[in-house]
Formats: structure tokens, sequence, C-alpha cells
């Protein structure tokens, strides 16, 4: 008998049901975080689209904010993208003058990538529409519970950055 029949019949076990409960909670913890992601990105999409910029382009101007004049090969590092798809993406950023390139004083093969005055603009205007954003999707959850939730959120991070090896079988 399967465990779906097992769960399923009128006498089923509790330690049955339990391990099925088990079951679909790990799936839909996996299922939730996928789609919260997701949709996430979705509303950003739409709130930033009126900014002409896109995910991934937001996403290397963000980091440049914090870390404003990295070497692109850093960048795309940091980043965890492809030398070439990040240099696409900052061809596309130059291009409406958001950022540009500089030669590095100490390594003149180096190119470093550096917000624009139009660049630092454009991320205040999304940080008040990311503010704004935000407070909309945890709307009902307090101050405490927000702060309960990105440390559970870190807590989980730290431990996918941290994973080594899926034990097979």
């Amino acid at each position: 008998m399967k465990l779906d029949d097992k769960t399923r019949s009128p006498g089923a076990s509790t330690s049955a049901r339990q391990e099925m409960s088990q079951d679909n909670w790990d799936q839909r913890l996996g299922f939730l975080m996928h789609d919260v992601s997701r949709l996430r990105r979705k509303v950003f999409d739409e709130v930033m689209k009126p900014e002409g910029i896109t995910r991934s382009q937001w996403w290397v101007m963000a980091h440049l904010s914090r870390h404003d004049g990295m070497s692109q090969s850093d960048l795309a590092d940091r980043l965890d993208i492809g030398r070439a798809a990040l240099g696409g993406l900052i061809d596309r950023l130059e291009a409406q003058e958001l950022v540009r390139r500089g030669a590095s004083e100490h390594d003149r093969r180096a190119k470093l990538v550096f917000l624009t005055p139009a660049g630092c603009d454009m991320i205040e205007r999304m940080r008040i529409k990311s503010d704004h954003m935000s407070e909309a999707i945890l709307e009902g959850l307090s101050t405490a519970q927000r702060h309960q939730l990105a440390d559970m959120l870190d807590r989980v991070k730290r431990n996918l950055l941290a994973f080594k090896d899926f034990p097979a079988g």
C-alpha cells in the first residue's frame, strides 16, 4: 500500500498522516518561498516599468549604490552572472547615462563601474518606489513580525549559503 492510500483511508495511522503532513509542509514551504519571490519580482517589475529599467539593470545599479567603483569582473562575481552578460547590462545602462566605466588607477586592464549623477537620482526614485511597495506587501504585519520575518529569512539564506552536499537517496 502506498503512503497516499494509507493517509486517505479512514483507519490511517496517525504516524502515516503526520509523515504525509510533514512531506506536504516541506513541499508547501518550497512552493510558498518560490511563489512569494516570483510575485515580488513581478510586482517590482510593474512598479519600475515607468522608469524604463529592467530588474537585471536595477540589480546592477542597486549593488553599485552600495559598492560604487567596483571592477566589472568583481561585480560579475558578486552578482553571480557571467562577465559577458554583465557587459551587456552595463552597455545598456551606459547608453541611458546611468553608469559610466572608468580605468583603474592600479590596473589599467581593469574597468571600474560607477553610478553617474543620473544613476544616483534613479537609485533614489527606485528606493522610494521600493519602500512603498514593501509597505504594501507587508501590510498587516507588525514591526516585530517584520523583523522576525527578516531574521528567519536571513537564517534560511545563511543555511543555503552554507549548504555543501545534499545526501543522496
